[in-house]
This record gives structure tokens, C-alpha cells and sequence, in this order.
């Protein structure tokens, strides 16, 4: 597995500004080949430059789930050395899997199964208690004790693999409270590996959150333990707090969460590692135009039957605004959202506007299935539309003579009596009355359904004289869902302006992904991308990423700015939307992992230097 150092200088050049001074890296997550949160987009989107810096001496670690496995990991057999440690874990009951994690660069990975471990389940949260104060009394085991065990398992595979290289300098990557177990049980027998600790967001950060209480105007007045456990999180935060402690190097991924950090864990971050993506797979400028433009007729034909059975607007005068979440409803801002678009819409209406918007809110909720006239109307829709495709070609070739022979074109030229007949008593059975749905699916308790509720309350109930309109499409975009069928960075792309006003978010991926798909988008002051990017990028007329200020602002303030983004970026012309995203793509790029990723060679190097 070692590598000449000349192979490995070459390896790091293009992407090591800084020079890693460890000779393996472990980085363990519970998102390692299991896809379950935001983690697994910072893990898996870095692999490439982390691979540049380590090569084979990279190693992801994470769970081993049979189901979650299949055309994400192919197994291989270990190296000599690897099979050494394996054989001694599992006389353990750790049972190791090594193998490819199917992503861009193919890394390393090793997969524990822990069930065979899951015996010393008590015996290691006592020595949590007992060394580090983490109270874990009532945890349920899938919730806590699962990762708990897991973790405890990586930092034994760290240690037997360290046993294996004694001349070798390693570091242990540790991410979130799900593997601190592992970092702890190292700290605690001291054993030579330099570690570190990454908290993406804390546990009682995004618990207080979810109240819907201003944490921010609070900080000193929060005791920290007893919140944490009138939330329920009491264990999780003393994990988290132990290993921010413990670690050799503590990092978080932005100023939002540092600050976060040092007053809810009462540590104060060494360095922050600034998330990324791999801009390399995301499209050119030029790419992006020509896609926009395909997926946003998709988006059009999709519109032709949700709204015009009930009513008709000019699709050449209408934009997509959107917001794509998980179910937050205060975290995410989705309620300022809602909120500002009821402005807009009397704002529109009051200025006798032609220009119509129509918001998606893409988030997945609780479901029954596709509304049953939005089936209809598709059905209805799609033979209208056969009908025509099977008489493209002459209605083409009737199109072609027309003009040539300088005759006006009209319906009675183009299709002959009986079609006209026919396809008249088909656009009947399309029309319905009263107004197009709010949502696309059918919401159990829909009465009660936040999103629905602040529709009604914000006057958004797709009247034709709205000029907003709105979509609640609550499921996830897979590319195959029966309506759009649009992947959700192909949705992305079809759309105008991506609009994430999120109260509390460590970080931000939707308006960098937005961004990197040449797509304009408006984030906040309160999430860790909103500060990257108003530190590092440049004010500018079109600036391709708004920033709305919600820190220290009144509710009020917060929608009426929210409100004025949306209603200039409804006046812009074709070519000023055009100036917006190229600026949005430029922006973009200030958070390539190619330039990212020196923070984390810093990280590893300051955790070495301190530990050895």
C-alpha cells in the first residue's frame, strides 16, 4: 500500500497547496456509503482533491448496512496488512469490509459491521460516563447506541491499523457526534494518532432552532446541559462537547457554526473548514444556457396542465421561482418565503403586471399519491398532445407551403374539419372550474399542513387574477415522479431564481448548487455560505447571489426585503437575468474543493503538530 515519496509528490500538486504531514488519513462518518443527510455531499464531493493529497492512504470509514450497499460499494480483497487488522477485530465481533465507494475517485473504504459488537454496548457507554461525562441514561439504541458502538468500533480499527504502521504519522477525521465514540476511545488510551473533530451543526443549535426561538439573542442567557435535555438531546450535545474538547484540532464548516460552537459547546473552533463542491462536474456557463432552456420546456408543458384546464397566463411573461428543503418550516425560512410571495402577489396585481410567478416549494412531506385531477388533466393533456405529434409532419410540411405561398396561417388551414371536431370536444374535457390546486399531491391532515396553512393566510390560492402563482410539490425529485419528471438539479436548471432564506443553516448547499448550475439565488446572513460568500465575493448591480440580512432584523424588516429581492428580480429583463447568472456561476466558484481543500491539510497538520 506505501507509496514511493516521489509518486506521492506527484499525486498532490495539482490540488496540495499545503503539504499533508501525515502519512494516512482515516476520515469517519456514518454518511460513508449511506446517504442520510448533508454529510455525505461534503464527503463524498472531496474525495477527488483529498485523493490528490493522500492516494491510497485515504481511507472513508462508515457503517456497514447490507441494504443501503447495492451499486454503492464493491467489495475487494484487503491488502496483507489490512487483513492482519481485520483478522484481530473480528475475534471482536468487528467484522470489516474493504472495498471501492462507487464515486468519482473510487476511494478506499472500510465498512464495520458492529452487530456482532453491540454486546459491549453498556460497557462503553459507562466508559463514556466515566471518563468523559457523556450522560447517555434512556438513549434508544437505533438513535444513539447504533453509532455509538460503530464509532467506538472505527477508533479500534484506527488503533489496530496504527499498530500496523508504528513509523507512520495518521490522522483520524471524525465527523459529527455520530463518531465521536471513536475519537474519545483513542484520546482516552492515548493513542499515537492526531485527531480531529468536525461539527457540521450542533445538536442543540438546530434543536432550538426547531422551536422557533431566536438562539441568536440569547446565546448567554442558554444553560447549555439542562436545555439540551428538556430537548431531548442531552447525551448527542455531551458527545459533541466531549469530542470538541478532546480533539486534537476542532473544526466547523463556517462562522455561523464557530460562533455557535463557542457559545454552546464553549469551545471555540481552531479552523474552519469551509464546504465545497467538485466544480468540475457541474456544466460550463454555455452548458447551463442550453439546459436551462430544455428544462424549463419542460417545465412549461408541465404548466400547460396544472394550470390552463382552469385558467390561461402568458408562459413567454412567467419565471420559476423556487425553494427546495427539508421539511423546516422556520429553519429553512420557508415561512418568510410564503410570506414575501403574498407580497409580491398584490404588489403585481396592484400594478396591473403582465409578468406572472410561479413558485415551487420542493419539499418532501406526508403523502398519500398525485392529486387526482392533476391525473386527469395529464391524461387529457397527453392525448391532445399525441394527437398533434402524430400529424407533425404534415402540419410541418402545411406550415412550410403556407408560407411559401404568402397564405395566412390559421386553424382552418393547418387541420382539416374533422380534426378541428375532434380536437375541440378533447380541450372541452380538459377545462374545469374554480381554481388549480396548491399542491400537487394529496396531504394527510392538509388542513393542518404548515405550507397549506400559509397559502391561505398569505392570499396565494392561484386565482387567475394572481400574478404569483404557487406548486407545493412535496416529494423528491427523482426524474421519474409522474409530473415534472425532472431530476432536482435538472428542476434546478429549468428554473429562474433559487430562493433560500433559511433562519438557521450551518452551512447552505442549495444556493451553491444553485449557483454551480448557473441559476441566481438568494441566501442569508444566518447561514455559513451567506458569510463565505459576502466575504469573499464582490458587490455588484447583478449580483448572482442576494444576500438577505436576517440577523438583528424584525420580522417584518426580514419579509419586506425578502419581498423587494423578488419583486426586482421579477423586473429584470432577459439580458440583466443573463448578467445574474453568470455572476451567480462565477461566485460559484469560490467554493471549488480544489481550493477548499487546503483547510483540511491545515486541520490534519495542526492536529499532527499538536499531538506529536
Amino acid at each position: 500500500m506505501d507509496l514511493q515519496d516521489s509518486e506521492q509528490e506527484n499525486i498532490r500538486v495539482p490540488y496540495c497547496e499545503v503539504k499533508p504531514m501525515s502519512d494516512y488519513v482515516f476520515e469517519v462518518s456514518w454518511e460513508v456509503c449511506n446517504k442520510v443527510g448533508g454529510i455525505y455531499t461534503v464527503i463524498s464531493s472531496k474525495i477527488g482533491p483529498m485523493m490528490a493529497c493522500y492516494s491510497s492512504h485515504y481511507f472513508a470509514v462508515g457503517p456497514f448496512f447490507t441494504k443501503q450497499l447495492r451499486g454503492v460499494f464493491e467489495e475487494r480483497v484487503p491488502p496483507e496488512d489490512l487483513k492482519n487488522v481485520f483478522a484481530r477485530l473480528e475475534k471482536e465481533g468487528i467484522k470489516c469490509y474493504f472495498g471501492k465507494w462507487l464515486i468519482e475517485g473510487e476511494p478506499n473504504t472500510i465498512l464495520i459491521d458492529f452487530s456482532g459488537f453491540s454486546i459491549k454496548t453498556n460497557d462503553i457507554k459507562r466508559e463514556l460516563w466515566e471518563k468523559f461525562g457523556v450522560d447517555s441514561l434512556g438513549t434508544i439504541f437505533y438513535d444513539f447506541d447504533e453509532p455509538t458502538v460503530w464509532s467506538y468500533a472505527c477508533g479500534r480499527l484506527i488503533e489496530e491499523f496504527r499498530n500496523e504502521k508504528k513509523d507512520k504519522i495518521i490522522v483520524g477525521q471524525f465527523h459529527e457526534w455520530l463518531s465521536g465514540a471513536g475519537l474519545l476511545y483513542l484520546k482516552s488510551r492515548n493513542i499515537p494518532v492526531a485527531t480531529v473533530f468536525t461539527t457540521h451543526a450542533t445538536m442543540l443549535g438546530r434543536s432550538i432552532s426547531g422551536t422557533g426561538v431566536n438562539m441568536y439573542e440569547i446565546w448567554d442567557q442558554i444553560d447549555c446541559d439542562q436545555r439540551a435535555r428538556e430537548l431531548g438531546v442531552l447525551a448527542k450535545h455531551l458527545m459533541e462537547k466531549a469530542c470538541a474538547t478532546n480533539a486534537d484540532c476542532f473544526t466547523t464548516v463556517s462562522q455561523t457554526t464557530g460562533k455557535e460552537a463557542e457559545h454552546l459547546l464553549k469551545k471555540k473552533p481552531d479552523i474552519i473548514l469551509p464546504n465545497g463542491l467538485d466544480m468540475t462536474k457541474f456544466p460550463t456557463f454555455e452548458e447551463a444556457s442550453i439546459k436551462h432552456k430544455l428544462y424549463k420546456e419542460r417545465m412549461k408543458e408541465f404548466l400547460l396542465y396544472y394550470f390552463f384546464p382552469y385558467q390561461s397566463f402568458d408562459l413567454d411573461q412567467t419565471l420559476f421561482y423556487f425553494l427546495c428543503s427539508r421539511y423546516e418550516f422556520h429553519g429553512k425560512g420557508i415561512d418568510i418565503f410564503i410570506e414575501s410571495l403574498g407580497r409580491l402577489n398584490q404588489k403585481l396585481k396592484e400594478e396591473n403586471s403582465q409578468r406572472t410567478v410561479v413558485a415551487f416549494i420542493w419539499v418532501p412531506g406526508n403523502v398519500r399519491g398525485i392529486k387526482q385531477e392533476i391525473l386527469e388533466n395529464r391524461t387529457y393533456f397527453e392525448d391532445i398532445k399525441d394527437d398533434i405529434d402524430d400529424r407533425a409532419t404534415e402540419i410541418k410540411n402545411r406550415i412550410i407551403s403556407l408560407i411559401v405561398s404568402k397564405k395566412e396561417i390559421n386553424e382552418k388551414n393547418l387541420f382539416d374539419e374533422e380534426f378541428n371536431l375532434r380536437n375541440k370536444a378533447k380541450v372541452l374535457r380538459l377545462m374545469r372550474k374554480d381554481n388549480p390546486p396548491l399542491t400537487t399531491h394529496d396531504i394527510y391532515d392538509e388542513q393542518n399542513d404548515l405550507v397549506m396553512k400559509a397559502f391561505t393566510s398569505a392570499g396565494l390560492l392561484n386565482r387567475s387574477e394572481d400574478r404569483v402563482k404557487v406548486i407545493f410539490y412535496p416529494i423528491y425529485l427523482s426524474g421519474a415522479d409522474g409530473l415534472l419528471d425532472l431530476s432536482y438539479y435538472e428542476s434546478i436548471q429549468g428554473s429562474h431564481l433559487g430562493v433560500f432564506p433559511s433562519y438557521y443553516e450551518p452551512w447552505g448547499y442549495t444556493p451553491l448548487e444553485s449557483a454551480s448550475l448557473g441559476v441566481p439565488a438568494v441566501t442569508t446572513d444566518l447561514t455559513g455560505f451567506g458569510l463565505y460568500i459576502k466575504e469573499k465575493g464582490r458587490m455588484s448591480k447583478y449580483p448572482g447571489i442576494y444576500l438577505l440580512e436576517r440577523l438583528g432584523k424584525s420580522h417584518t424588516e426580514e419579509v419586506e426585503d425578502l419581498t423587494k429581492i423578488l419583486y426586482e428580480y421579477s423586473q429584470l429583463s432577459k439580458a440583466e437575468r443573463t448578467r445574474n447568472k453568470i455572476e451567480a456561476k462565477r461566485l460559484s466558484l469560490l467554493a471549488d474543493w480544489q481550493k477548499l481543500v487546503r483547510y483540511y491539510m491545515e486541520a490534519h497538520n495542526m492536529a499532527v503538530k499538536k499531538r506529536f
